[in-house]
């Protein structure tokens, strides 16, 4: 597919004329969101994925069309993986409620920023070295693995080796100090929990970004799609976030789904990569794989509010690819004086 350099100077435009947006209403007037806020807001950013994908597809045709919308639907999901991961970060820092826009916005600015390397990395290795394919492929069934094996665990955001890291080197307050990051408290400048938080979403958006892009290439080899399902499903993390804080919790099998997504995208890019070396071994169709993600999230959702309803007291986790020491119930990030801030 050919995109011409107005093509991408145009849909660029869009996409920071949207961030931009976002940056004005997440720390310009800082402010605790409310339900009906976060669902315009919600279903403003939606409508503008959905009307650009409408526009390409009339464009450059609709199979192109279809591997749009089946990359921003993966990457929707995914994302929606990484609101479970912000809501334990700001319990664990006992995050302001109104300081919680400027944290989310600047984490999708920095998880923006980190894709659109890793898509340039991406796209170069696939089209240098076509066993690139097999390698996400192994690299996205190993996560699924690791996910639904870890299904029921959170991560460890205290552990986190960026967080450690600038606890051990950095003068960390215990105040907020207004929303600031490197105020000046006695003289002496220091860094707030803010500053930490922010480092942590950075963490956690790289790693994001290495299942993600592996697994939205399995989608479209297009880099211009893969760019633009990132974009467009990053954009609306801020106000989804407000918008299914309470709802999180019932996802109890979301883990289990998107493990399952993983796999059956990391099985479709073997087969891409056995493809190329006989034509004899089948390839999944996009359209094949749009219809089986969106019945896997499908299923995922009824069954989980399904358990919900049947069994209050069941919980959703993250899941934690890497493995994090088993928490009780006691040690939830649920409760209000969880993960209070500790000083350097």
């Amino acid at each position: 597919m050919e995109v011409t350099a107005l093509g991408w100077a145009l849909t660029i435009g869009v996409i920071l004329g949207l961030l931009a947006l976002d940056l004005v209403l997440g720390t310009v007037r800082p402010h605790a969101v409310g339900f009906r806020e976060a669902a315009a807001w919600s279903v403003f950013y939606i409508a503008v994925a959905i009307v650009f994908g409408l526009v390409f597809a009339t464009q450059v045709g609709w199979e192109y069309g279809t591997q749009y919308f089946a990359g921003y639907i993966v990457e929707k999901s995914l994302s929606v993986d990484n609101l479970f991961v912000f809501v334990i970060i700001m319990s664990t820092f006992a995050v302001p409620r109104e300081h919680q826009q400027r944290v989310l916005t600047f984490g999708i600015i920095a998880a923006l920023i980190l894709r659109a390397i890793f898509i340039a990395l991406g796209a170069t290795l696939l089209s240098l070295f076509s066993f690139m394919f097999l390698l996400f492929g192994l690299l996205l069934i190993w996560t699924a693995v690791q996910l639904y094996r870890h299904r029921g665990e959170d991560p460890d955001v205290e552990n986190n080796v960026l967080v450690r890291t600038a606890r051990r080197l950095l003068p960390v307050t215990d105040e907020y100090v207004d929303g600031k990051l490197l105020p000046k408290v006695d003289g002496r400048r220091v860094v707030t929990p803010l500053f930490i938080v922010l480092i942590a979403i950075g963490g956690t958006d790289i790693l994001f970004a290495l299942d993600s892009i592996p697994a939205v290439f399995g989608v479209t080899e297009e880099p211009y799609i893969v760019f633009a399902a990132n974009a467009f499903a990053l954009l609306g993390l801020r106000a989804l976030y407000f918008l299914v804080t309470g709802l999180l919790d019932r996802l109890v099998y979301l883990s289990s789904g998107l493990a399952l997504i993983l796999a059956f995208i990391g099985v479709k890019l073997i087969l891409h990569w056995g493809h190329g070396l006989d034509h004899r071994v089948p390839k999944i169709p996009t359209s094949v794989s749009l219809v089986v993600i969106l019945g896997v999230l499908a299923v995922t959702t009824v069954a989980s509010l399904v358990r919900s309803r049947r069994d209050p007291a069941a919980r959703a986790h993250a899941g934690a690819v890497l493995g994090t020491p088993h928490r009780d119930a006691s040690e939830d990030h649920s409760r209000p004086d969880a993960g209070r801030p500790r000083g350097a």
